[in-house]
């Protein structure tokens, strides 16, 4: 049973790679990729699909930052944070307004699994927890 997850990992993981051109996600390869699979219908296909859909999704989530926000943010403050986070992680980072009213005021900039906060909310949270 362990030896048939491990293939669909690995078979997963071929898939993703055949996926990225240039070191970015290419549409026209994943589309390629989902050709392929429903033509040949690998072992476990929905196994295989699964694991593929959460390796793109993980990819495409590096590329995006998240931009949480309380009140209105401008275009020009967007732009500066997409700049800055494509250069802090060497790849274009897309950044996408979310408003979040729970945040007070500031920001809170989500990249896949980095998180980066400046706002009134997590500064009382660290207030509170010290007392």
């Amino acid at each position: 049973m362990a030896s048939g997850k491990k293939q669909v990992q690995q078979l997963a993981r071929q898939f993703f790679k055949l996926s990225i051109h240039d070191g970015t996600l290419s549409a026209e390869r994943v589309t390629g990729v989902l050709e392929y699979i429903e033509k040949h219908r690998p072992a476990n296909t929905v196994a295989v699909l699964k694991t593929y859909a959460r390796l793109i999704a993980a990819e495409v989530a590096r590329g995006q930052a998240v931009v949480e926000h309380a009140g209105p943010i401008n275009d020009a403050v967007l732009t500066q944070i997409g700049a800055e986070m494509t250069r802090k992680y060497a790849r274009r980072v897309t950044p996408i307004a979310q408003p979040n009213a729970s945040l007070l005021a500031g920001l809170r900039v989500r990249i896949g699994d980095d998180v980066y906060e400046s706002s009134v909310s997590s500064q009382l949270a660290q207030l509170a927890a010290a007392v």
